[in-house]
């Protein structure tokens, strides 16, 4: 091979084989030069690593002793704080089980006594409820019986009726009498020096009152009006024209309404009919208002029979002061005879007081007296004969 000739060129620079072997000779020593310091450095770098690791695992040792002193440091101290949390927790466990069953217990007491009240309440609601329903029963039956014009004339009838017997004696009062005009009013009463008599009239006309009150248009409530206004005018006229007789009757009629609410609409709805039944001297007159009526009358009559009996008492007042009298007399005649009998037991005592000084004398034997002891003796006094 010849060297000699170009092996390469680099633009205008050429290169034979000779001296790209000789700079590729000098690049090999080169890089076993390279390679030798590189061993060198590597074997240097892994004793100085070898060093390290040997030091930071001492050092690592002496880290994990003391490690290891703080971990039984920290185990001891956990254990005492468990220890100390665990008889704190019973503790706490045991007061709230305590305070869970007291107030248990209390909720159970003030449950048992709600529900006892609660009990109690209802069987006062049932009760309640049972007499709501008894008195629904019952309005509905006086519901039928106002629907009836025959029943409802009994039932104001009875009602009125049981007002005044239990008000006034029966000697006062009279049901179903006939007037001079043969007119049957339902009640008349007596009235106590005078032979006027009050009548009281329990019919009362109800048909319209029940249509005002089911009136559910006001075409309706206006003819209902009218013909409640009508009905009871006229009644109110019927009353005033067959029961008001000059010296027989009472110048004022009661005409009875068997109902408060019926007596309430009246005065509250149609107080042109009340002022025109007050000119034509008839009274409404609801149970209540009847009732307070008879208890006026029946003071009347207590008054009128005290009246009567007033005579009598004076008399008996009379001779009660005569008596009175008599027994002052008598009184004074006592005292004067006790008087004379104390004078009496005023000298027994004088007497029984010499009596008692004589006889303790005679017990010390003091028999010798002075004559004007002898003089202090009484002397008998001579009893008088009849005829000195």
């Amino acid at each position: 091979m010849d060297f000699s000739q170009i092996a390469i060129r680099a633009g205008t620079q050429a290169f034979t084989w000779a001296e790209v072997l000789g700079a590729a000779g000098g690049l090999v020593l080169a890089l076993l030069v390279l390679i030798a310091i590189l061993a060198w450095r590597a074997g240097r770098t892994r004793r100085d690593e070898a060093m390290e690791a040997v030091r930071r695992a001492g050092e690592l040792e002496v880290r994990l002793a003391e490690m290891g002193g703080q971990l039984r440091q920290f185990a001891e101290a956990t254990s005492v704080r468990d220890a100390h949390m665990t008889r704190t927790l019973d503790e706490r466990l045991d007061s709230v089980g305590r305070r869970l069953g007291h107030g248990l217990t209390e909720t159970t007491e003030k449950t048992d006594k709600s529900l006892r009240q609660l009990h109690e309440r209802l069987a006062v609601i049932d009760t309640a409820q049972a007499n709501i329903t008894a008195l629904s029963a019952e309005m509905i039956s006086l519901k039928d019986i106002l629907s009836n014009k025959q029943a409802r004339g009994a039932f104001g009838q009875g009602r009125m009726e049981a007002i005044i017997r239990d008000g006034l004696h029966s000697a006062a009062y009279e049901f179903q009498a006939t007037l001079s005009n043969k007119t049957r009013p339902d009640c008349l009463i007596k009235l106590p020096e005078s032979e006027l008599r009050v009548v009281v009239d329990a019919k009362f006309p109800l048909e319209a009152f029940n249509a005002h009150k089911s009136a559910e248009t006001e075409d309706a409530l206006k003819q209902a009006e009218q013909r409640l206004r009508r009905d009871v005018q006229h009644h109110i006229k019927e009353i005033s024209q067959k029961y008001l007789i000059a010296g027989e009757t009472h110048e004022t009629a009661i005409m009875f309404v068997p109902s408060e609410s019926i007596y309430a609409d009246l005065h509250e709805h149609f107080e042109d009919v009340i002022q025109k039944a007050h000119r034509a001297h008839v009274v409404i007159a609801s149970p209540n208002i009847l009732m307070l009526l008879v208890q006026t009358m029946q003071a009347i009559f207590k008054d009128a029979r005290m009246r009567e009996q007033a005579g009598l008492i004076q008399t008996e007042v009379v001779r009660l002061l005569d008596d009175v009298e008599r027994m002052r007399t008598r009184m004074i005649d006592l005292r004067r005879h006790f008087e004379l009998a104390n004078k009496d037991i005023e000298k027994l005592e004088t007497s029984s007081d010499k009596i008692v000084n004589r006889g303790n004398k005679i017990e010390q034997l003091d028999l010798a007296e002075p004559a004007e002891q002898l003089a202090d003796i009484e002397q008998p006094k001579p009893k008088l004969v009849a005829g000195e």
